[in-house]
């Protein structure tokens, strides 16, 4: 029985946060338990964004279209890169030597250009 009084203690101390040193509240709680009651309006601030001038308009759809002859080039891009790296491991590229990495280069550059206009595309 000698075991009780000190666990009624500890119950008490550990139940016991909002008083003493250190003992911090639950958010959105004051120290009396009451819930703290959030106003309708700060004084000075604006309350949506179209009047704090942050707000921008989208962008009409009109506007974000790309040009018909854009999709018709990327695909240029990409299918002559793929092209370019099969002719030339076939070794059948005219005014280059035979193995060069110069087509390789060349077919990626034209296609990494292909995938860079592709995400533009609207």
């Amino acid at each position: 029985m000698s075991h009780r009084p000190a666990l009624t203690i500890l119950t008490q101390v550990a139940t016991n946060t909002k008083t003493g040193p250190g003992g911090a509240s639950r958010k959105g709680k004051s120290a009396g338990g009451r819930s703290t009651v959030k106003t309708a309006s700060k004084v000075g601030r604006p309350s949506t964004a179209e009047e704090s001038g942050r707000y921008t308009r989208p962008v009409p759809k009109s506007v974000r279209r790309s040009p018909p002859w854009y999709g018709a080039l990327v695909l240029a891009l990409l299918l002559v890169g793929v092209a370019i790296i099969v002719v030339n491991y076939l070794a059948h590229i005219p005014g280059v030597a035979h193995g060069s990495p110069w087509g390789l280069v060349v077919g990626l550059v034209l296609i990494f250009g292909g995938f860079l206009m592709a995400t533009r595309y609207r």
